[in-house]
């Protein structure tokens, strides 16, 4: 009999799981999908072609395609490296693709399955939920109905149509919430710390987010006592401490490997103020991340529930989360005291759920007088919420939906107090499901216009914006005339820094929400590199500065036709088609570097850029202070050989004020030298505006700038643009209140890098695979440092002729190391950092759990 109903109750979600995704379903057979056109395509569906990639040919930890090289394992832990949904889909898919029913997923594949795999994660949550209800003594069509208020929450296919892996953290909150109860009702602890490891595992994120969520529930849990035979409140701590201390071992492996890479992202903090209140959200009618069920408001104007303690505990908690959802601080909290987003809601659908399968379960006992007064109350909620939102009006879609739903169910709720017979029970609870399908289906529509989810289709998908077969062809040249498997390509479609990924080369940019803080740094203090529009998660492009080019493998570039003037020097026109032009880097240095030039890091403090650009080409930066050998270059700026003109604007005292549509200032050279190239022309900038962003243009140059509100802003205001030889600088900003200080310019022949790039460096044999780098080097120059174009990391360990070897970060932002003479057999491999002890606690904490469990069932 038990198998059966769970038989049936995993049909029955199964069955809700498909109707609630009927809109995107439908899209799916237009060839439309159910991912975002904005991180949905830059991040979501890139990352799972990329995971996947790797994963299938058994490197886990490292990739050189992920921007300029980076530690996937850790840096993607956010997204999907250590998600259970994720390498649950890999396997099968592997598996597919093994027996050949397949052929290997692309972008398109992974687009095509966002909607089947959202079916099934919804149905596992359905049926999850439901067992957990029917635990906590709901009967299994109450509990079902209360877990549909759960899983078909708007925020569940907001977060699956924008942020895919935000869905998964859905998965757990049912199994904590078993978890404790097995502690209180039977002092068993197994689940507990399987749902604390699975969590942490999963993603650390969500994991801090439903770990709230949890501390919350348990202690609301220990105020009220729902059997008398419950586990005594002593007993429960320790059980609480002990399991959580055992879950969090067991996740070792993912957890602190993935927390780390967290850390050691660089993210400005946020320094705006937060309001304690903000009451704008309606959310009865049209809140894009909670509406609560007017089934749900009736049982909470309900008296008589409160007497039963499970009804008053999953209540009470949405009391609390209701009016923490009107909180930004609240908000702020929940993302780990940053800026507010609005991202844990689900965990107020989850206890909206359990009081309303409660409540299902226990309608027999309402009398006629408490519903009518409960209808009277909620129907004056709604009209509350209507008049005091001016943006709805009474016949748009959100209002005659949502007043649709209210009626309906009110209807049914009379119908069966009236009739009190179970064909009116089952229909109210018939009714209630299929009000929750018409609400998720609306908004699913709406999240596909407003959120331009229909614009993403295959034919998108194949086209110039995207992924087109022009770009592939020009992509594939560059691989049929290469056999160095270490160059770049500069190239990616507008601004999608991803296109790498998307095209299958080794490229210069990425767009990530955790990113190596060096690398970050490099860019934004550094070296001042521009990347063509201001983010805290991207870096792109090396601002078309040939010396960073030839340093960092960037061997190629790929430009549109009309784009000539932002070619870098040295690159020579190869290869071109209808729309697009390849050149070629012919200063390209060798991927290994040897020198005995070191300059520190200090000394260059003050120096500009192109110096340490020079510092970088001569020899090889180093962060100590005592192993300097070398004259820091001279590069003086020239500003005093110009004439600062001002263009619609005024300029004094270091305060720019733009007066026409576009104005600034122009540099006019008196005297370019005949040898000069290029100009590196530096900056302070700061808009006034407090809430505008603005584009700055130098000479044929554009980047874009947010605003000041932006919780996106880097806060770095430093500029350096490269700009080829004219006679003038023309800087232009659109018409506002700037501060622009600092101004320098310096010239640029490129003796500096013609030189290095005629030194006679010695060939080294290079082999890289997977997480594993091995280089043959014969060091007949007696140099004293290797320095190589891959981003300093925790987790790598060098060996030199079987000794291990000290490495540090060198350049800046990149791994370096010093040189024995003679034959140097180098090895460098990388692993997770602290993934070693990491794997060590996982497995101990594994056999641990696995014996006290055992000795706990046998007891």
């Amino acid at each position: 009999m038990q198998k059966k109903r769970n038989l049936s109750i995993l049909v029955c979600s199964i069955v809700l799981a498909i109707l609630a995704h009927l809109f995107f379903l439908h899209e799916w057979t237009q060839d439309r999908y159910m991912v975002g056109p904005n991180d949905g395509l830059q991040q979501i569906v890139t990352f799972k072609k990329l995971m996947y990639e790797q994963y299938t040919s058994k490197n886990f930890f490292y990739s050189y395609r992920y921007g300029l090289g980076g530690g996937i394992y850790s840096q993607l832990a956010y997204y999907f490296s250590t998600s259970f949904v994720f390498i649950l889909t890999v396997a099968i898919v592997f598996f597919f693709q093994t027996v050949r029913l397949i052929e290997e997923p692309d972008i398109i594949f992974w687009a095509n399955a966002a909607v089947f795999i959202s079916v099934c994660r919804l149905a596992l949550i359905i049926f999850m939920t439901t067992q957990v209800f029917r635990y906590m003594k709901s009967n299994w069509l109450a509990a079902l109905t209360g877990a549909a208020v759960y899983g078909l929450s708007i925020i569940y296919f907001r977060h699956v149509a924008y942020w895919e892996f935000f869905a998964d953290a859905m998965l757990w909150i049912p199994l904590l919430v078993f978890g404790v109860e097995k502690i209180v009702r039977e002092a068993r602890f197994g689940w507990f710390t399987v749902a604390v490891a699975m969590t942490l595992f999963n993603n650390f994120y969500f994991a801090y987010i439903n770990l709230i969520f949890i501390m919350i529930y348990i202690a609301f849990r220990l105020v009220i006592r729902i059997e008398d035979t419950e586990t005594n409140r002593w007993k429960q701590f320790k059980l609480y401490v002990s399991s959580g201390f055992i879950g969090f071992g067991m996740s070792a492996m993912s957890f602190i490997p993935a927390v780390y890479g967290f850390l050691n992202n660089h993210r400005p903090p946020y320094n705006k103020p937060i309001g304690i209140v903000d009451f704008t959200d309606n959310i009865l009618f049209t809140s894009p991340v909670i509406i609560v069920p007017t089934l749900f408001l009736l049982f909470l104007f309900t008296y008589s529930l409160y007497k039963i303690p499970t009804f008053r505990l999953f209540a009470l908690i949405s009391i609390v989360f209701l009016l923490l959802h009107f909180s930004p601080l609240a908000a702020s909290v929940f993302n780990g005291f940053s800026a507010p987003q609005y991202r844990w809601e689900y965990l107020l659908s989850f206890t909206m759920g359990g009081a309303t399968a409660t409540g299902l379960h226990h309608l027999y006992k309402l009398s006629k007088k408490e519903i009518v007064i409960s209808s009277l109350c909620v129907i004056t909620t709604y009209f509350v919420f209507y008049f005091s939102d001016r943006t709805l009006g009474i016949y748009s879609l959100p209002c005659i939906v949502m007043l649709m739903v209210m009626i309906l169910t009110l209807i049914l709720i009379f119908g069966f107090i009236w009739k009190r017979n179970k064909s009116w029970h089952l229909l109210l609870q018939l009714g209630v499901l299929l009000t929750l399908i018409l609400i998720v289906n609306v908004c699913q529509y709406a999240i596909s216009v407003v959120g331009d989810l229909n614009q993403v289709s295959k034919n998108y998908l194949v086209s110039n914006e995207y992924n087109g077969e022009e770009q592939r062809k020009l992509i594939q040249q560059v691989k049929n005339r290469e056999s160095d498997p270490f160059y770049r390509i500069d190239w990616k479609v507008r601004s999608l820094n991803n296109t790498p990924i998307v095209q299958d080369f080794n490229g210069l940019s990425v767009y990530s929400s955790i990113l190596n803080k060096d690398l970050l740094f490099l860019y934004l203090y550094d070296l001042n590199i521009d990347t063509g529009r201001e983010s805290v998660s991207r870096y792109a492009t090396l601002g078309n500065r040939a010396n960073l080019y030839s340093m960092f493998q960037g061997k190629y570039m790929i430009t549109k036709k009309n784009k000539k003037a932002h070619i870098p020097y040295g690159f020579k026109k190869i290869e071109e088609s209808k729309h697009y032009v390849l050149y070629q880097n012919t200063n390209v240095l060798p991927f290994v570097r040897t020198t005995n030039q070191l300059f520190s890091e200090v000394d260059l403090k003050n120096s500009s850029v192109l110096e340490r650009e020079h510092a970088m080409l001569e020899g090889v930066i180093v962060p100590t202070v005592n192993t300097v050998n070398t004259q820091i270059p001279n590069v003086p700026s020239v500003l005093n050989d110009t004439t600062i003109e001002t263009v619609g604007s005024s300029f004094n005292n270091n305060k720019l004020s733009v007066t026409k549509t576009k104005g600034g200032l122009d540099l006019v050279i008196h005297q370019p030298g005949l040898d000069i190239k290029d100009y590196y022309v530096s900056f302070h900038l700061e808009s006034l505006a407090p809430n505008q962003g603005f584009t700055l243009k130098v000479n044929d140059y554009k980047t874009t700038r947010k605003s000041n509100q932006s919780i996106y802003k880097t806060g770095v205001d430093d500029f350096t643009i490269r700009v080829p030889k004219s006679k003038k600088i023309k800087i232009r900003l659109p018409k506002g209140n700037y501060i622009l200080k600092d101004l320098a310019l310096y010239e640029e022949n490129y003796h500096t890098l013609e030189t290095a790039q005629k030194q006679d460096y010695k060939t080294a044999h290079i082999k890289w695979v997977r997480n594993k780098l091995t280089i043959t080097y014969n060091n007949q120059s007696s140099d004293r440092y290797m320095m190589l174009p891959i981003p300093f990391e925790k987790g790598w360990e060098v060996m030199i002729n079987n000794e291990k070897q000290p490495f540090e970060k060198v350049n800046y932002a990149f791994l370096g190391f010093p040189i024995k003479d003679g034959i140097n057999h180098i090895t460098l491999v990388y692993y997770p950092p602290f993934f070693r002890i990491s794997l060590v606690l996982t497995i101990v904490s594994t056999i641990l759990a696995l014996f006290i469990l055992s000795y706990d069932f046998k007891r």
